[in-house]
């Protein structure tokens, strides 16, 4: 048997719509070719498979079972074709079809899903696929190649991969809306004696830095509760106590039983944008830079 080859792609098209009209001459207006031309590519295709697709009964075509399986074929072909022209748009667009996003907890919430829904405004087909870890499993995802970017904590260092700093903010306190520490304008330190604080349970750079300094004054706490970062805001909303950390994660996570207060001494902040250097100049990462700075209005 002959091997098919791409000439035969006007042939399964004509054979689909003649599968789905059910006559020559209801296919040959649908298409816009004559009669004849239609009745010509199925024998052709028939002769190069080797398959009878319809018997002839008269004027009527009645589809074999070898017909309706190449039908549902067809259909998987034309909708991978489509996905195909789509990835081309894609790839003349951005330089890329699809991307795999990893991101640290903090801003996983509200301030990187932004970045991805407008990256999906410019361009719908995009096929992204994204995930939450710790600032080590990002950077090692991003230079294995397992992921395309990434959003970490700073300060990291890697030979393998470009890293660019996005954002810099600070470390504030929030606290249940009937929390005595609301009528101060500003919470020290000092003022977390005897208070139940809550912290990420992943490594955290200002957790760390709040237990440091917890410690270095000689702050005795009443108790603290460990958590996943998506739960803190809820929790402090829900009288747990009260927790210190950075603005962006606490406005994207914002409870209505919660308020924010500034914290001294100050706490800093830096998240950075990663990617494999070779995809600098790549006009994905030009338009996530582009998406960021009108993201960063914390």
């Amino acid at each position: 048997m002959p091997d098919i080859t791409l000439n035969s792609l006007k042939s399964l098209v004509i054979f689909k719509t003649l599968y789905e009209d059910g006559t020559a001459t209801k296919t040959a207006k649908t298409l816009g070719i004559t009669q004849s031309g239609v009745s010509r590519s199925l024998g052709l295709l028939e002769d190069n498979i080797g398959i009878s697709l319809f018997i002839r009964e008269k004027n009527r075509l009645i589809p074999t079972p070898q017909a309706e399986e190449l039908h549902k074929e067809i259909l998987r072909l034309m909708f991978n074709l489509d996905e195909i022209k789509h990835s081309i748009l894609a790839l003349k667009e951005f330089g890329a079809s699809r991307v795999r996003i990893a991101t640290i907890p903090g801003i996983a919430y509200g301030y990187v899903p932004k970045i991805i829904a407008k990256i999906l405004a410019i361009n719908s087909k995009m096929n992204i696929y994204f995930d939450i870890m710790a600032t080590n499993d990002v950077v090692r995802s991003v230079e294995s190649g397992l992921f395309d970017v990434g959003f970490v904590t700073l300060p990291i260092s890697s030979e393998q991969i470009q890293i660019d700093t996005i954002i810099k903010t600070e470390a504030i306190c929030i606290l249940p809306k009937k929390h005595p520490l609301t009528h101060n304008k500003i919470i020290d330190i000092k003022d977390l004696t005897d208070q139940h604080i809550i912290i990420p349970n992943q490594p955290n750079i200002a957790a760390d830095q709040l237990l440091q300094l917890i410690a270095d004054n000689n702050i005795k706490i009443s108790g603290k509760t460990e958590s996943n970062i998506a739960s803190i805001c809820s929790l402090v909303g829900n009288n747990v106590g009260l927790s210190v950390i950075n603005s962006i994660t606490a406005e994207d996570l914002y409870h209505k039983n919660m308020v924010t207060r500034p914290f001294t001494p100050t706490i800093h902040y830096s998240f950075g944008l990663i990617y494999r250097k070779n995809w600098r100049g790549n006009k994905l990462i030009q338009a996530i830079r582009e998406n960021l700075s009108s993201t960063n209005n914390f």
